[in-house]
Order: structure tokens, then C-alpha cells, then sequence
């Protein structure tokens, strides 16, 4: 049984009238039992909670930032119409931005609210218990019932770097010969031959074809396709710290998922591994169509291990998966001491045999501190932040001394510079 406000109002009121005009006790009990007699009253005439059959249904699947809409579905299997409200409780991570409905369903009818949620994490988010509130014709007193209805959704990383893939889809259709373009590099093909024209390199002309024809005739070419990619997350505790509205995780997932959608589409072969001191995520030899949604769907539960990366563990990880010469992305911070410490002196194992490219978030905020001047607080700051800023272009230099390509950007430009680094690649032939 519940009590609605509406019957608290009209106690209240009834007691103060009897109270201050006829100031009689019995008069005053009098009063109160009718009340709530007429509650009693209201709540037998309130429609039955128990005969209702609730279930949910609608979306599955979400990206983390974008809504998704859940439909509870109320079936009135009882004799008496049912209206209140209704609750359909979600966990706060799901960010369901109303909750609370007025609810009428007459008997053996049937009544759809729908939720929608904004998730804040990424998971499964679960759905709680749907409670409905059947209030009596009066609205002094009613029913209440909790009935489970199970739901998930699950919300996938976010894709933000999406709206760039076009414009690297464009380049990349020239890299492959759908266009004009053509590039020559080590590791390309050749596609076929047409006439010379002003600024085609002079190397590229055909002689042979030159003297069957009456044109000079160069050769164009095409670059591999069928490379391996093996993308590399590091999920250790220095992919934990915050920048942004994120984590420096979330800025690698978002980059990692560009480029396997543009390593896809030009053909090439993708694996993905998130590891810090076991596997937390692993995608094989992926290509084609079912690739990102393989890869989004492997990150979805990957979270930052509060502990240090087992570089070794890491190198050999990608070693045993890959034998032939492939291009490996490690996503992993830039931190100096850790990789000192633990990258650096396990790095010649793996640039023996492969092309590495290391893709890090850079804090925006240290080159902001790096320019501050205001007082003597901000130039502490300033030189701080610029001592940060000059041992990261050190160890950068350091790595690309040991051959690795090094893309150090903010969580906005991370993702685009990486495809860029991936096209410039495939367009020297380095693939």
C-alpha cells in the first residue's frame, strides 16, 4: 500500500480545520478514521499491479555518447484499469535522462513508455526493476509492484574520429589507382602504362614501350595490398590518467578503430591485442566488413589495469601472433621513465623484424602550461611543463634512432595523424 501526497494535503488541511474551529479530540479521531477509510476505500479500487505482464525491448547496442532507446511494454491481464506511474530504473552509468512515467492502461489493453539513455561508460549496462504505482480513483492511496524485465545495452567506444575517414578513404582510393594518382615506392606493384606527362618522374618511364609506341609511355604503379597491421593497446596504468573528457585509453581506442577501418579498406590484414600483463582483447587476421565491428566489439570491456605494462610480455605477445614482416601501431603513452624502463630495451626484438610505429596521447594541457608567464606560480608551471615537453621529444628522438615512426598528438589529432603517418607509408612503398 502507498499513500500519495494528495492524501498527506487533505490530512493535514482536515486536522488543522477540526483542530482550530470545533478543538475536540473526538471530533479530530473522527475525522482522521474517515480519511482513512476513504484510503482504504481508494486503495481496493486501484487496479492490481500483480496482473500486469512488463517487459522491454528496443536497442541493444550503443555508442558511448550517443542515445539509445529502451520501450517497456505494460500489458493489463487484470479486470480494472490501471493508472499511476511507472519507474523503469537503469544504473547511473546508462544516463537514462528520465525515468519516472505517467502510466493508463485499461484492461487487457496495453501501454509502451520508452527510456532513452545516454550511457557514460562503456560495458554493459544493465536494467534494474520496472515499479509501478496503480493508484485508486481518488488518488489518496494505491498499489505498488516491482516486476523484472531484463534488459542490457551495450555501449560500445566511442568513434569520434569517424567524420575523418572519408576524406583518407579519398586518398587512399589515389594511393590504389582508382584516381589519377600514382606513386612508385619499394613494396609497389606495377598497375599499367599510359603517356608522359609534365612532372612524371623520369625514372618511371617505360623505353621499351616508348619504342613500340609514338608517345614516351611510363609505368604506374600500385601499392601492396594483403600487409599485415597489428595494432597494439597498451591497457597498463599509465593509459588511466585523464585528459579531457577521457583517458589517454579511450583517445587510443577511438585512433585504433580509424585505422582498422582505413587498413581494411585498402586491403590489408588486421590484428588487434590490448595487453598490459595479460591479454585483454585479441582479434586475428581480420579484414573486410566484419572487421571494426569485430575490433569495437573486443574493446567494449577493456578498462586500465592499475599496474605496470610487462613490455617483454608485450613484444613477445606480438612476436608469437605475427611471423611475416608486418606494420605494428603500439598505442601507448609516451612517458619517459616507463619506457626507459620497460619499452626501450625490449624494442630492437621487435623492429628486427617489422615496421613499429608508436602513436601517443600528448596532454594539450603542458604546452598551455608551457606558454603561461602570468605570475610566479605560472612560470614554475611553465618550466615544469617545458622540461616534460623536452624529455618526450628526447625519448621520441631516442626511438626514432632505433627505427620506430613516432606520432605524438592530442587526443583530437591522434587518431588523423595516424591514418596520415599509415597513408605516407603506403605511399613510400614501407608496407
Amino acid at each position: 500500500m502507498v499513500l500519495t501526497g494528495r492524501f498527506a494535503v487533505v490530512v493535514l488541511a482536515a486536522t488543522v480545520v477540526v483542530a482550530l474551529a470545533v478543538r475536540s479530540l473526538p471530533a479530530l479521531l473522527a475525522v482522521d478514521g474517515a480519511l482513512a477509510a476513504l484510503a482504504l476505500l481508494d486503495l481496493a479500487l486501484a487496479g492490481s499491479t500483480r496482473a500486469l505482464q512488463v517487459t522491454r525491448g528496443g536497442d541493444t547496442t550503443t555508442r558511448l555518447g550517443e542515445p539509445a532507446t529502451v520501450t517497456v511494454t505494460v500489458r493489463n491481464a487484470g479486470r480494472r484499469r490501471v493508472v499511476g506511474g511507472l519507474r523503469d530504473a537503469w544504473v547511473p552509468s546508462a544516463g537514462a535522462a528520465r525515468t519516472r512515467h505517467p502510466l493508463h492502461v485499461p484492461p487487457g489493453r496495453v501501454a509502451r513508455v520508452d527510456t532513452v539513455l545516454r550511457p557514460t561508460r562503456r560495458g554493459v549496462r544493465r536494467a534494474e526493476r520496472v515499479t509501478v504505482r496503480s493508484l485508486g480513483p481518488l488518488r489518496l492511496a494505491g498499489r505498488q509492484g516491482a516486476h523484472r524485465a531484463p534488459w542490457t545495452v551495450r555501449v560500445l567506444p566511442a568513434f569520434p574520429s569517424r567524420r575523418h575517414l572519408p576524406s583518407r578513404l579519398a586518398r587512399l582510393r589515389e594511393l590504389d589507382g582508382r584516381t589519377a594518382v600514382r606513386v612508385r615506392g619499394q613494396g609497389t606493384e606495377f598497375d599499367s602504362l599510359r603517356e608522359y606527362v609534365a612532372g612524371d618522374d623520369v625514372r618511371s618511364i617505360d623505353w621499351r614501350a616508348t619504342a613500340r609506341a609514338s608517345d614516351v609511355m611510363v609505368r604506374t604503379w600500385r601499392p601492396e595490398r594483403d600487409r599485415r597491421v597489428v595494432l597494439v593497446l597498451d591497457t597498463g596504468r599509465t593509459s588511466a590518467a585523464r585528459i579531457g573528457d577521457g583517458t589517454r585509453l579511450d583517445a587510443a581506442m577511438d585512433a585504433a578503430q580509424l585505422l582498422a577501418a582505413l587498413a581494411s579498406r585498402a586491403g590489408d590484414r588486421v590484428d588487434l591485442v590490448a595487453y598490459d600483463r595479460a591479454v585483454r582483447a585479441d582479434v586475428r587476421g581480420r579484414r573486410g566488413a566484419d572487421l571494426l565491428p569485430r575490433i569495437t566489439n573486443a574493446l567494449t570491456d577493456v578498462e586500465p589495469e592499475l599496474l605496470e605494462t610487462d613490455a617483454a610480455g608485450l613484444v613477445s605477445a606480438v612476436l608469437d601472433r605475427v611471423r611475416q614482416r608486418a606494420l605494428v601501431v603500439l598505442l601507448t603513452p609516451l612517458e619517459p621513465a616507463a619506457l626507459r624502463e620497460g619499452l626501450l630495451p625490449v624494442l630492437p626484438a621487435l623492429t628486427a623484424r617489422h615496421l613499429v610505429l608508436l602513436a601517443a596521447v600528448r596532454d594539450p594541457r603542458l604546452s598551455e602550461l608551457a606558454a603561461g608567464r602570468d605570475d610566479v606560480a605560472a612560470v614554475y608551471d611553465a618550466a615544469a611543463a617545458s622540461a616534460e615537453l623536452t624529455d618526450r621529444d628526447q625519448v621520441a628522438t631516442l626511438l626514432a634512432r632505433l627505427g620506430v615512426e613516432v606520432v605524438d598528438a592530442g587526443p583530437d589529432e591522434l587518431a588523423p595523424q595516424l591514418a596520415d603517418r599509415y597513408l605516407a607509408l603506403k605511399s613510400a612503398g614501407r608496407l
